[in-house]
């Protein structure tokens, strides 16, 4: 691969004669493969299973010292890009809210039951005076101060990686407190 200048201070990359021959090659044998293996990946969405060879394809292109058989199977590593390159696609995916939208008013929140609340409020002070002093800071500086990890550690005056240790265990400790105290959910 070379690159020249185009314009000014912006450049194209030009792909060299014996470049496009392996690129070619490589698409012609491994595509029609790669192709049936990101349909499935996919559910059978035919645009997305293009996008997806054409990006493994890309991604080959860029990184040919990936593609030396003395590292392994060329369409191992191509079929192992498409598969990371599927799950990263479906994690954006999931993790966008979609919008909706509707003619009908949503239903109206339900109606809080202010005794309820209050027995609520008083289980869970309970259980979490049963916790341990740490597990009880950390859950309180996290969930009822709504501060951060790096926050809660500056305040408590321990490493980050401690606050998520002890809020891990303090969870499972307050489930467990509650479980004996007879709350199922």
């Amino acid at each position: 691969m070379r690159r020249t200048p185009r314009c000014g201070d912006c450049e194209e990359t030009a792909i060299s004669d014996h470049d496009a021959h392996l690129l070619r090659a490589l698409h012609d044998e491994h595509a029609d493969a790669l192709h049936a293996y990101a349909l499935r990946l996919v559910d059978g969405d035919r645009q997305r299973a293009e996008d997806l060879v054409q990006e493994t394809l890309l991604r080959a292109w860029r990184s040919p010292a990936s593609l030396d058989p003395e590292r392994g199977s060329v369409r191992a590593w191509l079929f192992t890009t498409a598969r990371n390159l599927a799950i990263d696609a479906w994690r954006r995916r999931s993790t966008r809210v979609g919008e909706v939208v509707t003619d009908a008013l949503p239903e109206p929140p339900p109606t809080v039951d202010e005794a309820e609340r209050a027995v609520e409020a008083w289980t869970i002070a309970e259980a979490l005076s049963r916790l341990s002093p740490t597990h009880r800071e950390v859950l309180v500086e996290c969930f009822y101060q709504g501060r951060s990890v790096a926050e809660a550690a500056a305040r408590l005056g321990v490493p980050p990686g401690t606050v998520k240790s002890r809020t891990h265990y303090a969870l499972r400790s307050l489930r467990l407190v509650l479980a004996e105290m007879g709350v199922t959910k």
